[in-house]
């Protein structure tokens, strides 16, 4: 190798690696912690390393953790052991009415996935049959949600069904078994009630109001690393865009990931809204309504103002 040529080799990989030290120094981190489901597009992100290929040269790690439900994920945030992760709609108002440390990052509104579920000879015919019953759903989550306005729409109060609060873990075989007379719940669950656990549909969320999930970062991330969070939602997003045209190899990617069997993962697929964008006006408004319907009925504590915790994108 001639001297120009050697010298111009070193000096690129001199600059690259100086890149990556200059990149650390503004970010001050070496590592995300990414919160995730069995579901959706983080789960397909993970599954084709996005993050890892993005952030690796960066000289930044990315690690996984898996939750159940949304809640016990925005614990985990508010106390810092998370940066960023997926959830419904209801986990976020509930976690900002007990003053968690969190941020909305992203949107994603739900079309299709989630509802109630009752047996399939179950007399449980209509929304109004479900006065006196027992109906379990994880407590603070997006079923949670699903469940009040149900109720709602048919002019039924919260009181005259009996909540069961259970993690989706633990619904499933409940449901199975009658020890609950109706299942709210969102795929992959929703999925497997169907098909493996003689589930019939009652209603399905988006027949009752509209629906969001949401990217959720911690706060003190989100103040000091907002061009990593930024970072992070493009490269959800463009994960997004691939799901939205590959839904076979999505079903493939959740099933190798979560070990639910693929013609589950394929059902979900198919029928799930993948599209990740902003936090809109249209979306605080569908979630404050939310919020406003959970204090009203004494869920929360206390009001909540949604858009005081919408992360707002430094300005270049």
């Amino acid at each position: 190798m001639k001297r120009r040529e050697f010298l111009k080799l070193s000096l690129g990989t001199a600059a690259v690696a100086a890149l990556s030290r200059d990149v650390q120094a503004q970010t001050g981190i070496k590592e995300i912690r990414i919160g995730y489901q069995k579901n959706g597009v983080l789960v397909i992100a993970r599954q084709q390393a996005a993050l890892e290929r993005h952030f690796a040269p960066r000289g930044i790690e990315v690690k996984w953790v898996e939750f159940s439900s949304g809640p016990p994920m925005l614990e985990a945030m508010n106390v810092g052991s998370v940066d960023y992760g997926a959830v419904g709609d209801s986990p976020p108002i509930f976690a900002q009415a007990a003053g968690a440390a969190i941020v909305y990052a992203a949107g994603q509104p739900i079309t299709n996935g989630q509802g109630i579920l009752v047996p399939a000879a179950s007399g449980i015919r209509r929304i109004t049959d479900l006065k006196g019953k027992r109906v379990g759903f994880t407590k603070g989550s997006s079923a949670h949600n699903v469940v009040v306005q149900t109720l709602e729409k048919a002019g039924l109060s919260y009181a005259d069904i009996t909540p069961v609060y259970l993690t989706p873990p633990d619904a499933g075989p409940a449901f199975a078994n009658g020890s609950i007379d109706a299942w709210s719940i969102w795929d992959p669950y929703f999925a497997i009630g169907e098909t493996k656990q003689n589930g019939r549909i009652l209603v399905n969320a988006y027949e009752i109001t509209k629906t969001n999930s949401f990217y959720i970062a911690n706060r003190d991330f989100a103040k000091n690393h907002g061009q990593v969070l930024q970072q992070i939602i493009d490269v959800t997003s463009s994960t997004a865009k691939w799901a939205e045209q590959h839904r076979d190899e999505v079903a493939k990617a959740l099933s190798t990931v979560t070990n639910i069997p693929l013609d589950i993962q394929t059902l979900a697929a198919n029928r799930s809204s993948f599209a990740v964008g902003p936090i809109t006006d249209d979306i605080i408004a569908t979630q404050q309504g939310v919020a406003d319907r959970f204090f009203k009925l004494g869920l929360i504590p206390k009001p909540v103002v949604v858009r005081d915790a919408v992360w707002k994108p430094a300005q270049t």
